[in-house]
């Protein structure tokens, strides 16, 4: 059987592209609060792996969940979906 697993495929804003194949991504959540059963708005920040170094501060982009990276990165990134303004 040859069937891949469906991989997490989540998109957000890059915040910071500092590191050379490292950039944080910023990807909003919507949560649902136990008691209150309100929907809250919440920030995930997750360490992406950028091989090329493609991506910069301001970007929408598409990222998926891998294997283990580093201690931190578990996810790699797919393609850069919008530039940001004045880039």
């Amino acid at each position: 059987m040859s069937d891949k697993r469906k991989r997490q495929i989540l998109e957000g804003r890059v915040r910071k592209a500092a590191s050379q194949k490292t950039i944080t991504v910023v990807v909003p959540l919507v949560v649902k609060d136990a008691k209150y059963k309100k929907y809250l708005r919440r920030d995930c920040v997750l360490h992406v792996h950028d091989e090329k170094g493609q991506a910069r501060a301001g970007d929408r982009v598409a990222v998926c969940a891998t294997r283990p990276v580093s201690k931190t990165k578990h996810f790699r990134l797919i393609k850069v979906l919008e530039r940001a303004k004045g880039s």
